[in-house]
């Protein structure tokens, strides 16, 4: 690693305050990304700002009909939250699916969002319930906020502090991992809501995580798996590796789609 300064703020306003004087700091909360980069010198930050002693970040609680999760909410929270698993077991069962015990066990909602990995699971749920991302500033609907792969509309020294969700009809989700990394191929998450029928993919995308249109039309005729069986992806759209070609995952897209519907009910 390089060298660098190490701050533990307090309160949201320290922590803001502290990156804000400098724009080559970097906060940090479980580190499953961060460090990482550090120790392999992909990145080169001046100083770290921990977030984790920061009560006003924890927490997940209902508020009426919406779900309201604290940046700091680890995987493992989320996955056995009361709440959560009462009125969205989809994104409980999502979040019991995310890396393994210790990264669900480190890892938390507010960076996950904050980082936007293409890959990362919870983009596609927060796009699909039709989330508000709320920061130390504003408040952004989620597709606001999620701008383009590991982009998002955070400015300089801008804070997640917590996720609204928007309590769904229907929901469900389903991915294809990659057996190595653990990391989604091609996921999708459907809901049935407040925000109307929504549809979202991630791991699959070229740009990260988005919105299918299509498939958001047919459940709005007709909420079936059927519905998006004959829902056929661009594979322009796709993102292709060694792990799976653009043809493959558009292909993976409306296999999971129809199974997310599936598991939605």
């Amino acid at each position: 690693m390089y060298e660098f300064s190490y701050h533990k703020p307090a309160s949201v306003a320290d922590a803001v305050k502290l990156l804000s004087a400098d724009p080559e700091a970097r906060p940090i909360s479980g580190g499953m990304t961060l460090l990482p980069a550090l120790k392999l010198r992909l990145s080169k930050p001046t100083a770290l700002v921990d977030l984790s002693g920061i009560a006003e970040l924890r927490g997940i609680r209902r508020d009426g009909g919406t779900i309201v999760v604290g940046a700091l909410a680890k995987h493992y929270e989320v996955a056995t939250n009361a709440d959560i698993k009462a009125a969205i077991p989809a994104l409980a069962w999502m979040a019991s699916t995310i890396g393994d015990t210790q990264v669900r066990n480190r890892g938390t909602m507010g960076g996950s969002v904050a980082n936007n990995d293409p890959s990362a699971d919870y983009p596609a749920a927060l796009l699909a319930l039709g989330a508000t991302i709320q920061t130390d500033r504003r408040k952004l609907s989620a597709d606001e906020f999620f701008t383009g792969m590991f982009s998002t509309a955070l400015d300089t020294g801008e804070l997640v502090t917590a996720i609204h969700i928007p309590v769904p009809e229907k929901a469900g989700y389903a991915k294809m991992k990659n057996p190595a990394s653990r990391y989604s191929m091609a996921g999708v998450f459907v809901a049935r809501g407040p925000a109307g029928v929504r549809v979202a993919v991630n791991g699959a995308g070229a740009n990260g995580a988005f919105r299918a249109p299509q498939m958001e039309a047919a459940l709005q005729a007709n909420w079936s798996p059927d519905a998006v069986a004959g829902v056929k992806m661009d594979p322009a759209m796709m993102n292709g590796d060694i792990h799976g070609s653009a043809e493959y995952r558009a292909h993976l897209v409306t296999v999971m789609a129809k199974r997310a519907v599936q598991n939605a009910g």
